[in-house]
């Protein structure tokens, strides 16, 4: 595991704007064919899509960096799903998910290097008390990878001082395309939603 700082002194220090953008984008085209690759040979998308459309209620968890990746999933989930819950620390808090897991209650933690102690900590007690745990993560050994019913890992390099996104946002864009497909009031939902949208009139290009 790599800080940021390492990373910066290995890939950014002393490198010309041109050098480093053709590093940058050579490495982000092998990133996204490996991706492509692993999503086509494995099936944990799939089974993790069929265990969230079963799920009574879904909660998201990503804390640090990871925290926009659980609210992208969050929000394109919850476009086709009820029962999506985005666990931000105001609105729906670490503690009082835990003292109400029900069955069929489900918990999708997003856990990317430096893995941050207050996600492997909270989804680790989930599992622990009887939840469902989903793991999206970028290494076989991370933490949580043990707790986990189902693990999603979707490995990734960096030619930059930043890992890149691009994979876990591949893998998390095919989870939510799978899931939203696989829910039978998917379609209603999303209907209902637009026609509220054009109602309160929310973007620009509708009057």
């Amino acid at each position: 595991m790599t800080t940021p700082a390492e990373r910066f002194d290995r890939n950014v220090q002393r490198r010309s704007a041109q050098v480093l953008k053709q590093r940058v984008l050579d490495q982000q085209r092998t990133e996204f064919g490996k991706a492509l690759a692993w999503a086509a040979e494995h099936d944990a998308i799939e089974a993790a899509a069929a265990r969230i459309v079963s799920a009574r209620r879904r909660f998201l968890l990503g804390n640090g960096k990871s925290h926009a990746y659980a609210a992208l999933l969050a929000a394109d989930l919850s476009a086709g799903l009820s029962g999506v819950h985005l666990v931000d620390g105001a609105t729906v808090r670490p503690l009082d998910m835990l003292s109400d897991i029900r069955q069929g209650d489900l918990l999708v933690a997003v856990s990317m290097e430096r893995y941050r102690r207050d996600t492997v900590d909270v989804a680790d007690a989930y599992a622990r008390h009887g939840g469902d745990l989903i793991l999206v993560t970028d290494a076989p050994d991370a933490p949580l990878a043990d707790a986990a019913g189902i693990s999603i890992v979707v490995e990734r390099d960096s030619a930059s001082y930043a890992n890149s996104p691009t994979s876990i946002v591949l893998a998390l864009h095919l989870l939510a395309t799978l899931t939203i497909a696989s829910s039978k009031g998917a379609g209603r939902r999303l209907h209902e939603r637009d026609a509220l949208a054009r109602e309160l009139h929310l973007y620009v290009d509708e009057s």
